[in-house]
């Protein structure tokens, strides 16, 4: 039986998106609606780039490289290799099919169109059912306080690799901003809420920072499920054990728990992560465990109706 009535999903990062691929096929067409982290944007080469926007709407619209879960399956870089060349910069590593998106979305902006509606018209032409929402319209950057100083989200985790320990985070813009008012309805319509396995301190963090987001969800009168991204002790993808770590957070699904708790009525760990359950529950939380290592279509949906029927348990 299919979940009853709209899900909003917040994601961010591989992770967030294999999970809204998921959704969208576990729930009937028009219910999913996913909210999505905007905080990483950058502009290079006189482009807006959204790469949590894309990633989310790659996968849902399955062009995603299977292997690294963004970006465009067989997708080439000559573009970039040529502006290698011409001594421009090539850390960030776009893809030339990838580069079409980047420059019709800034072309839209430059036109004065909302980056929700520019999303929406990218989401239809590639034939993505599920509402791709971008968390608000407005600029928030995360900048990553290290010893090397205050970085840019992107200069941290691409250009540096992850490699200089986080002694803080803060999100630039994030007091001003408000949520658009597709977001803003997509939680307030929804019958359940979802916290997809995405880093909690830079890919949900952002989101519930922006203000208005985070009083919404804790307003909800409906289930608020978040799933691990931290399975036995690590990250499956990402920077989201070391920061976790280096912030002084226990690097486990009971830790990611501990953040996100109040925004929340559940938890879901793997399997393998079940020993932890008690100290779940222990914050209030109650507990599911699932195998939630997604690596094909169907373990996304079969994590996804375990969600649902989690969340439709939590309703009752």
């Amino acid at each position: 039986m299919s979940f009853p009535g709209p899900v909003a999903a917040l994601a961010g990062g591989v992770g967030g998106a294999k999970l809204a691929v998921g959704l969208a096929a576990a729930l009937p067409e028009g219910a999913l609606s996913v909210i999505v982290n905007t905080a990483d944007d950058l502009a290079l080469h006189g482009l807006h780039i959204s790469p949590d926007l894309d990633t989310v709407m790659y996968n849902l619209a399955g062009l995603a490289d299977p292997q690294a879960g963004w970006g465009i399956a067989g997708d080439t870089a000559g573009a970039l290799a040529l502006i290698g060349r011409y001594g421009g910069p090539t850390w960030f590593r776009l893809g030339d099919k990838d580069l079409a998106t980047h420059i019709r979305r800034t072309q839209r902006l430059a036109e004065g169109a909302r980056l929700t509606e520019v999303t929406a018209e990218l989401c239809a032409a590639l034939g993505v059912r599920a509402r791709v929402l971008p968390m608000t319209d407005s600029p928030v950057a995360t900048r990553v306080q290290t010893p090397e100083g205050e970085l840019e989200f992107q200069d941290y985790f691409v250009a540096r690799g992850t490699r200089p320990k986080v002694l803080g985070v803060r999100f630039q813009g994030a007091g001003e901003a408000r949520p658009s008012p597709e977001a803003a309805r997509a939680l307030e319509e929804a019958r359940a809420i979802v916290i997809c396995p995405s880093n909690p301190i830079v890919s949900v963090g952002p989101i519930l920072a922006v203000e208005g987001i985070r009083e919404r969800i804790l307003a909800a009168r409906v289930p608020r499920v978040a799933v691990s991204p931290i399975v036995g002790g690590a990250a499956l993808k990402g920077p989201a054990a070391e920061m976790l770590r280096s912030l002084g957070h226990e690097v486990s699904a009971a830790g990611v728990a501990g953040i996100l708790r109040e925004c929340l009525d559940g938890f879901v760990l793997d399997e393998a992560d079940a020993a932890l359950l008690p100290c779940v529950e222990a914050l209030g939380l109650r507990a599911r465990a699932l195998p939630s290592v997604m690596t094909d279509a169907a373990s996304k949906k079969r994590l996804a109706e375990g969600v649902l029927a989690f969340a439709a348990e939590l309703a009752r």
